[in-house]
Parts: structure tokens; sequence; C-alpha cells
């Protein structure tokens, strides 16, 4: 459904709902690489389809994997490591996983391919995942010499070794070497080098590719080793509720004071999101786990003081909250927001702003003061769908909030309006 320019968002009284959450993204294109790398037919139960999920599809059938959809459920007939040639450039558009993931994938190819995006994804930094493929035995460059997209891959294989490469900076460059590992000539051993932010994708991408018949293991905390000669062997597979995209219905919960329940979302989950229930418990929130999926009670909100470094995607949902909480939030080490769909710190600074907020903007963090007299503004989002549906929240208790580009959720979650707006007790 194509939204208007602009989404009002109502004020509402405490909800009481439910909501089952579409597949995680993080899971999908995890999914759809794996499965397309595997020999035989692999069936994913729980498909997310979003922009993001499609780009990573349609890169496949270019690179010889066949999809059959049916709703929810996706059979995908892998190339068993044997990429086809592609002649045209891979297109991605803002798509930072498929980018990065597609990036060490290609290397297994034969022939020259190119990699690009949008104007925002030929911003955001890639070389240190260049760099790493190349000490592996690849050949990849930044086509225009400036450390982003669009790169260009003279596929040969990798041969494997070891190679060091910086944390810091994103999961994915790790999660992405690992994928494309097992198809080396030779062991792979991978040195992160300072902090690992977002640790909890690369646990993720080792627990499945560990359901698909591969084995990654942990030499260290900062070393990780891949034995060459694994294939990843065709499965059934169910991919869980996104964490992220749950985030916002906890936090229609937290700010209304009403009760959510998101089914789809299980106990022992590998997503590191999550963690923000336990950041909503300590601002005085009830969650119950249950099988099915988890509840949350809103109630008085306190501010708290947080590392995010872990759950930075959900960072932007807590900013929001802490509107309505007592006292001064702080929400640290998340550097690495800066480079995402857009610089989320500096965003969510300018549009909070916007409310009357009082806000204070660090290079690794946001702090924002709750209880302060707020006014109504349209929101912009800034082209990235995690504004977009983190700074509807705020429509919750300020009247006359508007979102602007309110179409960018196809990203992840392209039927968001769609199940948050009917949930709101107007």
């Amino acid at each position: 459904m194509e939204l208007a320019a602009s989404v009002q968002i109502p004020c509402s009284k405490p909800v009481d709902g439910s909501i089952r959450i579409p597949g995680s993204k993080s899971i999908t294109n995890r999914a759809i690489l794996i499965a397309s790398l595997a020999k035989g037919v692999s069936c994913l139960d729980g498909m997310l389809y979003s922009d993001d999920t499609r780009f990573m599809m349609a890169a496949w059938k270019n690179l010889g994997s066949e999809f059959r959809h049916n709703g929810d459920f996706l059979e995908i007939t892998g190339c068993d490591g044997r990429l086809l040639p592609c002649s045209m450039p891979i297109y991605v558009e803002n798509a930072g996983t498929a980018a990065r993931f597609l990036t060490a994938a290609l290397t297994l190819g034969k022939g020259t391919y190119v990699l690009d995006g949008n104007d925002r994804m030929r911003q955001r930094p890639i070389l240190d995942l260049i760099g790493a493929l190349n000490d592996l035995g690849g050949s990849v460059k930044d086509t225009k010499a400036n450390g982003c997209p669009p790169v260009t891959v003279s596929a040969r294989g990798l041969s494997g070794g070891v190679v060091r490469i910086p944390g810091e900076k994103s999961s994915q460059y790790i999660s992405a070497i690992i994928l494309a590992a097992p198809y080396a000539e030779k062991r792979t051993t991978i040195e992160i080098t300072g902090s690992l932010v977002s640790r909890s994708y690369v646990e993720l991408t080792i627990e499945m590719m560990k359901s698909f018949g591969v084995r990654c293991d942990w030499l260290s905390d900062s070393r990780l080793t891949i034995e060459p000669g694994q294939r990843y062997i065709a499965q059934r597979y169910c991919i869980e509720g996104d964490a992220s995209s749950a985030s916002y219905f906890f936090g229609l919960a937290a700010i209304t004071g009403g009760t959510i329940k998101v089914s789809g979302i299980k106990p022992d989950s590998s997503q590191g999101d999550l963690g923000l229930l336990g950041i909503l418990e300590q601002m005085g929130c009830e969650v119950r786990w249950e099988d099915d999926g988890v509840t949350v009670t809103g109630k008085p909100l306190r501010a708290v003081e947080v590392d995010m470094n872990t759950m930075s995607d959900v960072a932007p949902t807590l900013a929001v909250i802490a509107l309505f909480a007592e006292g001064t939030t702080k929400i640290l080490n998340v550097g690495n927001m800066r480079i995402k769909e857009c610089d989320r710190i500096h965003a969510l600074t300018t549009e909070l702003r916007k409310l009357g907020a009082t806000v204070v903007e660090t290079e690794t963090g946001i702090s924002v003061i709750g209880g302060s007299t707020f006014r109504g503004s349209d929101l912009d989002t800034w082209d990235d769908h995690r504004m977009a549906m983190s700074l509807s929240l705020a429509g919750l208790r300020i009247p006359d909030v508007g979102i602007r580009n309110p179409d960018c959720v196809s990203k992840t979650f392209p039927t968001f309006f769609e199940k948050f707006l009917p949930l709101l007790k107007t």
C-alpha cells in the first residue's frame, strides 16, 4: 500500500493488543545467502518480503539460484557454491547487509562483478572488508577509490589464511567473511582488532551456519576459524520474527502505559536487539515471556544509562521512549549508528529537537532529557526506515506529529503503519 507524503500519528490512550511480527531481516538475508550457496533445495518458513530481501534475492537469481514463492514460504535451489557470471551491475540500493555479504560471496565466482547502490550506499564505508578479502586471496577494489561502493570483484576464489580486521565499525564485515570462508582453499582465521560492535549478530551468523551443516569456531574472544572443504547443505529453516521491528511495539506499550503481546519471537533467540526488553524493565516496564512470544506492559518510566553497542538498531527506539521518562537517558557506545542508512545519531538529535526536546549529541552516543514540554512537528525520516518507525512513537503522547516519507519503511517492514495505527486507542 502506497502511503501519503506524510502520516499523522494520533495520540493514544493505553493500548491493549497483540501482533505477530514479520520475519527478521537479518535472519532472512543470511538464510537467502546460505541457501543460495548450498547444494539442494532449502525451504524457508516465515520469509520477510521487503526491499532489502528482494535486492538479495534478485542478486542470487542472477548468480544461479532459483526461487519459488508461496506466501511467507520460500523455496531456494542453491548453486552449490558455483556462481554464474553476471555482466550487469548488482544493485542493492541502500541494503548494507546485502552489500557486505555479497561482496564477500562474489569472490567465490569467476569473472568480474560490480556491486553498486544508491547515493547513501556510495557513502557507507566498506574498505575494511575489501582489505580483509584481498588479504585472503580475493581481488576486490573500491571502484572510485573512496573506500565505499561501488566495488569491483575480479573473482578467482578465496585462498584463505589469517586476516586481521577491525571490529569497531560493523560486525557485518566479520559475518560476510565467515559466510564465504567454508569455500576457501585453506583454513581461514579471523583476528578481530579493537572492540567488536553488535557481537550478537556474529553469533547469529555462526548459529545459522551450523544449522546448514558448517562449523565456525571461536578460538578466543577475538579469533575465529573456519575449516575448508565444508559445504552448506539444504535445509528447512524457520525464520523467527524480527526483534528490531518488534521494538516499536514494545515502545507502544511503554509510552502509552498499555499492554502489547508480540508473537513469533523465542525466549532463547540469538537476536541481540531483544536486549531492549531488559532496558525497558530497568525503566519500570513489566516483561513476561511465554512459549509463543513476549508481553510488555508499560509503567511510569524512569531514565537509564545504557551501553547499546550490541543492539544499536534499537537505540533510536529507546531515544524516543526516553522523551517520556523521568530524568536523563544516556545511550552510549553506538558510534556505528553514524554509518547506517543515515547518520542516526545526528538525525535523531535534529528531529527530537524539533519536538522541543533537550538532546545532547556526542560522537558515540546521545542523551535525552525526559519530561520536557513538547510541541508537534512534521518529522523527517532521512529516508531511513528505523527513523520513520521510531519517530512514530513520539506521536503517541505529543499532538500533531507527522512522519514525512513514511514509505521508506518498505526497506524492512512494508506493512508497519497498517499494523501500528489500528492498535492505537484514540
